[in-house]
């Protein structure tokens, strides 16, 4: 008898489990991200995309976490409290759980101003120049720095892989090669 029953737990377990799944699955087809990552430039635009938005407004943290190889990092540096230098590493969905109450509070919109790219087969690493504002009517921004991001196109899309960034400082001004503001982004 006890093992009828384990193995009608079990089976109840797997077959929820299974069913969740599909659900989400289905979930995820319902909205196509495909043509999102088809190039580095839609790729890159996204990413700016999904973070910004005005208080209030909700961002597609769906598509935001699509755009990312299942173990990338997204990685901060700054200084401690003891004057060191440090990096921060998360997840796309801790990064995710650690903005989202900010930005929902507060505004966020990241703007791309200059890009450097440099492509070696399947990888490409972008220095990404940006300013983020609260809102996009603000006139100077908040804050300012480089993302560094590392991308693979795997034949059929963009992913992500690692994405560093840090801000500008006054000890720590952005060079003036990263400064060459773009009209295209």
């Amino acid at each position: 008898m006890k093992k009828l029953l384990f193995v009608f737990g079990l089976s109840f377990f797997l077959i929820s489990t299974a069913t969740a799944q599909k659900k989400k699955e289905v979930v995820i087809q319902k909205t196509n991200y495909n043509p999102l990552v088809k190039s580095l430039e839609t790729t890159l635009g996204t990413l700016y995309l999904s973070l910004s938005g005005d208080k209030k407004e909700k961002r597609d943290w769906d598509l935001f976490q699509f755009l990312f190889k299942e173990e990338a990092k997204l990685i901060t540096t700054g200084v401690d409290y003891e004057g060191k230098l440090q990096a921060k590493y998360m997840t796309p969905a801790e990064y995710v759980k650690a903005s989202k109450s900010w930005m929902l509070k507060n505004g966020f919109h990241e703007k791309e101003i200059h890009r450097i790219v440099h492509t070696f087969g399947d990888i490409t690493q972008v220095f990404s120049t940006f300013e983020a504002y609260h809102s996009e009517n603000d006139k100077e921004p908040f804050a300012k720095g480089i993302n560094s991001i590392q991308l693979m196109f795997d034949g059929n899309r963009w992913w992500i892989i690692n994405l560093l960034w840090t801000n500008e400082s006054e000890t720590k001004p952005i060079p003036a090669e990263f400064l060459q503001k773009d009209d295209d982004y």
